[in-house]
């Protein structure tokens, strides 16, 4: 078998080239570890007393399980051994310091989509990581341009490593017998444009009209106006949502809808979004809300949310222009009315 870099010597090889790299790359480095440590929990499940209950809710509303707290705890005390001056976590309400004269701030999404373990479903750690400000707490809420490198990780039948940093992203497969990640994907680019999609069709019914019209326009395959046959996929896990782009391309959409507590949409912008489209980019794809970039975004509270297109950059331009070509006062319009060739196009 051919020797294959490792995260630490790849590391290595890049940080001198990049602001901030080496601490950057001490950060990335005891998230891994963590995520070594919290892979085998998550795969040992009950027979490591991981049962699922439910743990009460987070600071922001959201049903919490044991295994929630417990990825929350390891990777926190896994980052007060790292250069950060502050970490925000989706299971704080506020960012909590660390070292205030450290260079870097970390988001982080501990766990991501818990309650997908009990049906086997993978589930993942998202990150992302940027310098600190003059003011550690309005660090969080500058736009993820301003982010140095950010990942995540997914436990699934391997445990993989995704990581965007020095402009590129890079992907590792965990060596469970060293413990160790080892690369196995330099520069990844995804494919620019892929039949296929994933959403949640169950909402149909309340989707904003733009989303209905692209998704209408899929469906119609071949004898619609995009001429081709589309997939679609929906594992309702975004670290296995954002990988499968990365593998295959696509285009992946979580929009706000017209239900309570969905009309801003659903994912976290500080940990979930704008580390998921810096990646998307960093690897030739592209990130919007349909109306703005991803990571001109900056937050106005922790945890505040946005929807989020995602994937290969016809898919998401497309999304993008059926949004342009309507006044946002009819977003709840129905689709055919207001798509690009309807009636007012």
């Amino acid at each position: 078998m051919d020797e294959r870099a490792t995260l630490r010597s790849h590391l290595n090889r890049w940080a001198p080239q990049t602001p901030h790299g080496a601490a950057a790359a001490e950060v990335i480095e005891v998230i891994a570890a963590a995520a070594v440590e919290l892979a085998a929990r998550i795969a040992d499940g009950p027979l490591a007393g991981i049962t699922g209950a439910g743990n009460g809710v987070n600071s922001d509303g959201d049903q919490q399980k044991d295994i929630d707290v417990l990825a929350d705890e390891m990777m926190r005390a896994a980052l007060r051994n790292a250069p950060v001056a502050a970490v925000l976590s989706e299971e704080l309400a506020l960012p909590e310091t660390l070292n205030p004269d450290a260079p870097l701030c970390v988001a982080i999404d501990p766990l991501d989509g818990s309650a997908n373990l009990e049906n086997n479903i993978s589930v993942g750690t998202i990150f992302s990581i940027r310098p600190r400000g003059n003011d550690i707490l309005s660090t969080f809420f500058e736009p993820g341009t301003g982010q140095c490198a950010a990942g995540f990780v997914v436990y699934g039948p391997q445990t993989t490593l995704v990581l965007g940093h020095n402009g590129r992203v890079d992907i590792f497969i965990l060596d469970r017998r060293t413990r160790q990640f080892l690369l196995i994907g330099q520069d990844v680019k995804i494919a620019p444009d892929t039949p296929e999609f994933a959403i949640n069709a169950s909402n149909r019914r309340h989707w904003h009209g733009p989303v209905r019209a692209y998704i209408d326009e899929c469906l119609a395959g071949t004898n619609g106006d995009r001429g081709a046959d589309f997939n679609m996929r929906w594992i309702g896990s975004l670290v296995a949502e954002a990988f499968r782009i990365l593998v295959r391309g696509g285009v992946f959409l979580y929009p706000a809808d017209a239900r309570s507590g969905y009309r801003e949409g659903r994912l976290r912008l500080l940990y979930e979004a704008h580390p998921m489209a810096l990646i998307m980019e960093w690897a030739g794809g592209a990130a919007t809300t349909g109306r703005r970039r991803i990571l001109e975004l900056g937050a106005k509270t922790p945890h505040q949310r946005v929807p989020l297109i995602m994937g290969s950059a016809r898919g998401v331009r497309d999304v993008a222009a059926i949004h342009e070509g309507i006044e946002p006062m009819f977003d709840n319009s129905d689709a055919p009315l207001f798509a690009r060739r309807g009636l007012f196009r």
